[in-house]
C-alpha cells in the first residue's frame, strides 16, 4: 500500500473507560492490560507502511486520552522517523472529558498534536447520564481549559441532538454554554439508534422516550440557524466552523483522498483499493491481518463520490463529474439532481449543486435514490 502523493493517516485507539449507550463503534473498556502491546502493533504496522508523505493524522476510537502518559510521545516517535509529515499537517486527536489531564495535554502538545476533538455531546448534566457518559459539564469545562493551557488553538466540541429526554430548550442550553467558549469547530450530529447498544434495547421498549422525528428536524434547524448567527459556517451536515478552520482530514474523507488506516479495524483507499484490519484484538496483536481487501469499481467510485460530496455544503459540480467519468455520466446525473432542485431539497450555482437544510433533513432517502 504505497501511494506516491501525500495521504492521510488515521489511527485506531479501541479503549475506553465505559461504552456508552448509544455507541456501537469498535471500543471496548476493561482491557487496559494490553495498551503497551497494543502500541507495539501500531510501531510494528506504522514501520511497515512508511516513507510516505502525510497530509493528516487523525487519532480516533474508542477514547484515545484514555491511555496512559507516554503512548503518543512513543507513537509520534515512530511516526516522525518513517514519515514526512507535511510543514501544515492537521493532526488531531479524540479526547474525552474525564480522561483528560494536564500532563496528558502537555504530552499531546510535544508530540505535535495540533487540533484536539472534545466528546461533550451536552452541557446538561442529565442528558449526559442517559448517554452513559463518565463526565459532567463541569469536567468538561475543566478539559477544554487545560487544553486551551497546553497551547492547543484549534478544538472541536461534538454536540448531539436527538437525546432521550432532550428538548429545543435543552438542545438551546447546550448550544449556548459551548459557544460562549469560542471553540473553533463544533460537530452537531443527529442520534442514531444502532442495533446492538442499550439505546436500540431501550427505544423498542419506550419509543416514547426519544424526541420524535419533526422535534429533531426543529433541534437541527435551530442549531445550523443559532451557530450560523454565531460565526460559524456549516461546511458539512454536520460540521460547523469559525474562521477557515473547517477539518481538513475529514474534507478529505469526504473528498476520497487516499488514506491509510492503521490499528485494529482501521480502514484505507489506497489506489482505488480499500483494505480494513481485523476486528479481532488478540489476532491483531498477533500479528497484522486483513479482513477485507475490495478493488472499487468504477460504479463504487461513482457512488462514493454522490454520496460523500453531497454531504459537504459546496456538494458536487458537473465539471469534476465531468472530469472523473465523462460527460454522459456527469449530464445524467445532474438531470436527475434537477428534480431535488425544483423540490427545494437542492440548489445550484452555476455548475454546484448542493442540499438545503431540507434536503439535509431526508438526504439517506436522496441518496438512495441517486446511488446506482
Amino acid at each position: 500500500m504505497k501511494n506516491k502523493e501525500p495521504l492521510e493517516l488515521y489511527i485506531h485507539i479501541p479503549f475506553c473507560k465505559r461504552k456508552c449507550n448509544y455507541c456501537d463503534f469498535l471500543s471496548f473498556s476493561g482491557k487496559e492490560y494490553c495498551v503497551w502491546n497494543y502500541l507495539d502493533a501500531l510501531i510494528r504496522d506504522l514501520v511497515r507502511y512508511g516513507g510516505q508523505t502525510l497530509s493528516s493524522v487523525y487519532i480516533g476510537g474508542g477514547t484515545p486520552s484514555c491511555v496512559p502518559l507516554g503512548f503518543y510521545d512513543k507513537l509520534f516517535a515512530c511516526i516522525r522517523e518513517n514519515y514526512f509529515l507535511l510543514p501544515d499537517a492537521e493532526i488531531t486527536l479524540e479526547a474525552n472529558p474525564g480522561t483528560l489531564t494536564a500532563a496528558k495535554a502537555v504530552e499531546y502538545k510535544r508530540a505535535g498534536i495540533n487540533r484536539l476533538s472534545l466528546g461533550l455531546q451536552s452541557a446538561v448534566d442529565s442528558e449526559l447520564q442517559t448517554l452513559g457518559r463518565i463526565h459532567t459539564f463541569e469536567d468538561f469545562l475543566k478539559s477544554y481549559e487545560i487544553a486551551r493551557k497546553a497551547g492547543i488553538s484549534n478544538i472541536n466540541v461534538d454536540l448531539m441532538m436527538g437525546i432521550p429526554g432532550q428538548t429545543e430548550e435543552s438542545l438551546k442550553t447546550s448550544l449556548q454554554r459551548v459557544a460562549l467558549l469560542h471553540p473553533e469547530h463544533i460537530s452537531a450530529y443527529m442520534l442514531i439508534v444502532e442495533e446492538g447498544t442499550p439505546f436500540y434495547d431501550m427505544y423498542h421498549e419506550n419509543s416514547a422516550a426519544f424526541p420524535d422525528e419533526e422535534t429533531v428536524s426543529r433541534m437541527y434547524e435551530t442549531t445550523i440557524a443559532f451557530l450560523g448567527k454565531k460565526g460559524y459556517d456549516q461546511y458539512e451536515i454536520s460540521n460547523f466552523a469559525r474562521n477557515g478552520m473547517a477539518c481538513k482530514h475529514n474534507i478529505g474523507y469526504w473528498k476520497r483522498t487516499p488514506y491509510l488506516g492503521i490499528g485494529l479495524g482501521a480502514a484505507s483507499l489506497i489506489d482505488e483499493t480499500r483494505y480494513r484490519v481485523t476486528t479481532d484484538l488478540l489476532s491483531y496483536l498477533k500479528e497484522l491481518s486483513y479482513e477485507s481487501e475490495e478493488k472499487l469499481t468504477i460504479k463504487d467510485m461513482k457512488n462514493e463520490t454522490i454520496m460523500l460530496g453531497l454531504r459537504l455544503k459546496e456538494g458536487i459540480s458537473y465539471t469534476d463529474l465531468k472530469d472523473s467519468f465523462g460527460e454522459g455520466f456527469a449530464g445524467y446525473t445532474v438531470a436527475r439532481l434537477g428534480k431535488y432542485v425544483e423540490d427545494g431539497y437542492m440548489e445550484h450555482d452555476y455548475d454546484r449543486f448542493f442540499f438545503t437544510t431540507k434536503g439535509y433533513l431526508v438526504s439517506n432517502s436522496i441518496l438512495s435514490e441517486l446511488l446506482e
